[in-house]
């Protein structure tokens, strides 16, 4: 599974790119940042986001994208750029039919170091050395998209083969529907 990870930001967006499996070694596809001055129209930073995740999902092909959720942060305007960001990189990946997954910052630093409330040098050494790199993917927000790829690809594929498995089970149910099952019987109501 190739999981592009979408760490959202106006100044930076981390972007990443991870292939692997649960239980496999895991390999770096391409991590970098897309940057945006902060003193340019709202409007043309999403613009600019826009367009450079769309070259990620042409040259990376993913077949899944995982964004950081949205985590209520005490400075509303950080929250409204990374939101704003972050809507910007699941219409990318929803017009082209990737299925998108949002995971929380917590969700992500458990999974990637075990603890919950992990600082960025944790997170960036544990991506280091999960992915077996000479030096830490630089700034932390590189370090953060390839670690939400980790953490899906860890959890969310896991999640992903499960519902496939049902999907694929209820699709061939029909044609087995009264071979070997009990009918049920109807059930009447008794006055006590």
């Amino acid at each position: 599974m190739r999981v592009m990870g979408v760490d959202p930001g106006l100044t930076r967006c981390g972007l990443g790119a991870v292939e692997g499996r649960a239980g496999a070694p895991l390999t770096l596809v391409r991590v970098g940042v897309a940057r945006t001055p902060a003193g340019d129209d709202i409007g043309a930073r999403l613009v600019a986001i826009e367009a450079e995740i769309e070259r990620w999902l042409d040259d990376v092909e993913p077949d899944a994208v995982a964004v950081e959720r949205v985590f209520s942060q005490s400075n509303l305007r950080t929250v409204m750029g990374t939101a704003q960001a972050s809507a910007v990189a699941i219409v990318c990946a929803a017009r082209r039919g990737l299925p998108v997954a949002l995971h929380t910052p917590s969700e992500v630093k458990a999974a990637i170091t075990g603890y919950g409330n992990a600082d960025k040098a944790q997170i960036g050494a544990m991506v280091t050395r999960l992915l077996r790199l000479q030096a830490m993917p630089k700034p932390a927000d590189a370090a953060d998209a390839l670690a939400l790829a980790i953490c899906h690809i860890w959890r969310g594929g896991t999640q992903n083969r499960l519902n496939e498995a049902v999907a694929k089970a209820r699709s061939t149910a029909p044609a087995a529907a009264g071979a070997g099952r009990v009918k049920p019987r109807a059930v009447e109501e008794v006055d006590g």
